[in-house]
């Protein structure tokens, strides 16, 4: 089982988060319920809802790209990854970041890493639960500002 559970999961890393990504994978691996939660962003829930934030992300960041590091982690349900990525936002504006929004091609670049823990349910991804470098993410975008860069930009 937990072979099997880590190909689906190397399937969804490379086709739903890498580049080029493949819209149909949603369909073909993730539950009809799947939850896809990271901190930067509301949780997701069900395909349309994990459809319609990937399309938006990469609307705005058309080169997001994010792989996995290291070997996946596998037991029973469970599956663990590590990974990096990020993207240049060239694109349109986004709004769907918890601390902010971008206006369209900001031209900022994220670069980030993080872990993954997914639950595989008969066969199909039933949730995606990741913690990122949101701080990282964040201050790249000027979403946030430390307070001594924004003294001395004065």
């Amino acid at each position: 089982m937990s072979e099997a559970n880590k190909s689906i999961v190397a399937r969804w890393f490379k086709e739903f988060w890498g580049n080029p990504w493949n819209p149909r994978v949603i369909d073909e691996l993730a539950t009809s319920d799947i939850v896809v939660h990271y901190p930067m962003h509301e949780p997701k829930r069900g395909r349309a809802a994990v459809t319609n934030f990937m399309t938006e992300f990469r609307e705005a960041f058309p080169d997001l790209n994010f792989w996995g590091v290291g070997d996946l982690i596998a037991e029973g349900d469970y599956v663990v990854g590590r990974w990096e990525g990020g993207g240049t936002h060239t694109g349109a504006a986004l709004s769907d970041f918890r601390l902010g929004s971008l206006p369209a091609a900001s031209g900022r670049r994220m670069k980030f890493a993080g872990t993954t823990v997914l639950r595989v349910r008969d066969g199909r991804i039933a949730e995606e639960l990741g913690q990122e470098d949101a701080l990282t993410a964040m201050l790249q975008l000027g979403l946030i500002r430390l307070p001594e860069l924004e003294g001395a930009a004065r």
